[in-house]
């Protein structure tokens, strides 16, 4: 492609030459200057070809170049015939012959569909509109102007010119404003845009040829024909080139230029200053003028439509805009999923009921709810929640605010005239048969307080709340009315979550590493991370207490994320310190409220990513009841599978779904549970006592080697245990025989002694 735009302006610096050297001394016959426009076609030509045969394009992109070079080919034919006409006539200039005419005229009718072809990426009959219509304006704007500067002076010359050439020059002038106005809309697409523009630009050649003739009449002709009819040749190689540059890959979309209906406006008004101000409007030539003060009316009716369809846009935007607004205070203001107010309007609501008079407030929330999303999915829960919304409105009546405050609790403003027991017993009567579309039968908890003119708000809600903590303490399925010292027990709940909260932002946490070993040479293989809570009065606080407390208050989300984050931090520095074989896997837990946050896989994402940690390190151990949570967790599990970090199931055989979850669930690991390692090292092996023992353990490991599934033995505290599971076929094992649980700091002296020991 270079070769060929090398000679493309190679022809087009000679004719310059050529031209330069006649007005000087006038060497040769004039009819050299026809030659340079056909031979730069003709490489024009065989570029485009090379083009299309060089790579593969889409089918509109294809037809494009293809009549691209049909129309070169038909003009260096034309202009060929040109050439032998001034042969001939020389010394004098060459009229246009009419076969030549033809031709070229036949090219740029070619060109012209070629151009008109080519997508614009627009797929709506309003967006086609509205495009045509700024179309419309813009060439009627540039052809106005080249009509009256270059067109209409020839037609009304002293010296007429002859109808061929004026075919020819008004053809040329239509297809520059038309390539004009089509290639300023053009966003991308399997026409590079840059290479559109250089097509376009030979529209503007012919149009600067033409004012050339009108401005230097005779003397005009040649010029034209030496200088500047040569360098639609070099455009069209040119684009050619550019072309096949951008053809491995798309160029950026950019957006039409909506500015040209307006410049066209501007323009169309140089036409009309010029007819107004010369006493041209008045001579024989009055219907020129008349043209042109036409065309100017209808381009700027044409823009006055122009800016109705804006305003009629603008007013639909502001509409939209205004229902957005009033949807965003609604939003703001009221739960998106049972269309009752939140907690903000509630307080709102209850503030002003307390200026006033006493108020009676009944806080309810669903006993075993977390139970149904866990089972049947967030949908059912969903679809629960939005049920006993329905059921709390109807038992509350008119005049009562419903509202609901976070997850399964809500919160009723109850007018003077109902209870709250009778509420509550409204609620329970209707819930003794099963609501929602999945029809369940679910129980609720409700707390009550009846407060004075004037009670703050916060105090109303924390005296209820306290009142359904007592509720909830005593079995569920019932209501209570608060009494003083209500406060202590939930009190004491909140203080738990409050200091799992401070704990969190004070790092009070930490973690305890215990060894997974190989049972055949002790080699630590991986670890596993356990979480411990160091409180500040309260001492070391056990899981077993704080698990469950931050389960319940959904700061098991923060937590694990941290413990997650910290795991993976602590494993790549053993990594990067002692070597990438110092660890197999590092393993810290997930709960199944962690495995529901819609956050968890990019957290994962974001730890590994953090770290450093390659991804096939990281066990993220998982137990069979988490595992058991219905679609959404099972996802979310083949999500992590599929990011290359692998799944452990703790406590294998405990439940009754084991052995059909190794088929569903993407398990790489399983860990038979302490229970089925205890006392079985008692007996010699081939005894009945010894045989039902190890049979569980047995199992586990023949099914686990048959699906390619790693195994663990858990709780391991004797060697003899250790002995009788690598005899049963167990490689990895964990407990306190082998390694009690212990700091990162002690981990880490230890695998710097070993690699002493190894390197000696």
């Amino acid at each position: 492609m270079r070769g060929w735009t090398a000679a493309a302006g190679a022809v087009c610096l000679l004719g310059t030459l050529w031209y330069l050297s006649w007005m000087v001394a006038s060497p040769g016959t004039v009819a050299v200057g026809y030659l340079f426009m056909p031979v730069t076609m003709t490489i024009g030509a065989l570029s485009v070809r090379r083009l299309r045969r060089s790579i593969p394009m889409e089918p509109p992109g294809r037809r494009f170049w293809l009549l691209l070079e049909i129309c070169c080919l038909l003009f260096a034919a034309g202009f060929a015939l040109l050439a032998v006409a001034a042969f001939r006539a020389a010394p004098e200039l060459a009229a246009m012959p009419p076969a030549g005419a033809a031709l070229i005229g036949s090219g740029v009718l070619v060109a012209m569909w070629g151009v008109g072809q080519v997508p614009l990426g627009v797929t709506t009959w309003a967006e086609r509109g509205r495009q045509w219509l700024d179309r419309t304006i813009a060439f009627l704007g540039c052809a106005t102007v080249l009509w009256h500067l270059g067109i209409a002076p020839m037609v009304w010359a002293a010296e007429p010119w002859s109808v061929p050439a004026l075919s020819v020059l008004l053809l040329a002038c239509l297809f520059a404003a038309g390539s004009i106005t089509k290639v300023a809309y053009i966003a991308g697409g399997p026409v590079d845009r840059t290479a559109m523009r250089l097509v376009a630009s030979t529209g503007l050649v012919a149009a600067v040829v033409s004012l050339l003739a009108v401005l230097g009449g005779y003397q005009g002709i040649l010029p034209g024909q030496a200088v500047c009819m040569p360098v639609c040749g070099l455009l069209i190689t040119l684009a050619a080139g550019r072309q096949r540059a951008t053809a491995a890959h798309s160029g950026p979309a950019g957006t039409g230029n909506v500015w040209l209906p307006y410049l066209a406006v501007l323009a169309v008004d140089v036409p009309v200053v010029d007819v107004l101000i010369r006493p041209r409007f008045w001579t024989p030539g009055v219907w020129e003028g008349r043209l042109v003060v036409s065309s100017a009316v209808v381009v700027t009716a044409l823009v006055a439509l122009r800016q109705y369809v804006v305003w009629r846009d603008n007013m639909a935007l502001l509409r939209e805009k205004r229902e957005s607004e009033a949807r965003l205070r609604h939003e703001t203001t009221h739960d998106p999923l049972t269309g009752l107010a939140n907690r903000a309007l509630f307080r709102q609501a209850l503030d002003t009921a307390l200026e006033t008079g006493p108020a009676t407030v009944l806080l309810a929330d669903l006993d075993e709810f977390k139970t149904v999303n866990d089972s049947l999915g967030h949908d059912a829960g969903d679809g629960l929640l939005a049920a006993f919304a329905v059921v709390l409105r109807d038992a509350a009546g008119p005049g009562a605010a419903v509202a609901r405050l976070a997850g399964d609790e809500f919160a009723v403003l109850l007018p003077g005239d109902v209870t709250g027991e009778q509420a509550a017993e409204r609620v329970a009567a209707v819930t003794v048969r099963p609501i929602s579309e999945q029809r369940l039968l679910v129980r609720f908890s409700a707390g009550l307080d009846t407060a004075p003119r004037g009670t703050p708000a916060s105090q109303v809600l924390r005296r209820a709340d306290a009142a359904l903590y007592m509720a909830k303490e005593r079995g569920g399925a019932n209501w209570v009315r608060y009494a003083d010292g209500m406060e202590r027990p939930a009190s004491a709940h909140a203080r738990l979550g409050g200091d799992l909260r401070r704990a969190l932002d004070d790092g009070e946490f930490t973690l305890l590493y215990q060894p997974l070993v190989a049972l055949d040479g002790g080699r630590i293989v991986g670890v596993e991370a356990l979480v411990r809570w160091e409180h500040p009065e309260r001492g070391t606080v056990s899981p077993a207490d704080f698990i469950p407390a931050a389960e319940r208050t959904g700061l098991i989300v923060p937590l694990g994320r941290w413990v997650l984050r910290e795991t993976c931090r602590q494993a790549a520095a053993w990594i990067a310190e002692f070597g990438p074989d110092v660890l197999e896997k590092a393993s810290p837990n997930v709960s199944v409220r962690q495995l529901h946050d819609p956050d968890f896989v990019a957290d994962v994402a974001a730890a590994l990513a953090d770290s450093g940690l390659p991804a096939a390190r990281l066990v993220l151990e998982l137990t069979e009841s988490a595992v058991l949570r219905g679609h959404h967790v099972s996802q979310v599990l083949q999500e992590i599978h599929a990011m290359g970090v692998r799944l452990a199931l703790d406590d294998f055989g405990t439940g009754e779904s084991s052995l059909s979850l190794l088929r569903a669930f993407p398990a790489a690991i399983v860990k038979l549970d302490k229970s089925f390692v205890d006392h079985i090292e008692l007996d010699e092996p081939g005894t009945p006592a010894a045989d039902a023992r190890q049979a569980v353990a047995r199992a586990v490991v023949q099914l686990a080697g048959a699906l390619g599934l790693e195994t663990v033995a858990e709780g391991i505290e004797n060697q003899e245990q250790a002995d009788r599971l690598l005899q049963l076929g167990y490689t990895v094992g964990q407990g306190y025989h082998l390694f009690r649980p212990m700091p990162s700091e002690k981990l880490t002296e230890i695998l710097a002694a070993r690699r002493v020991t190894a390197a000696a």
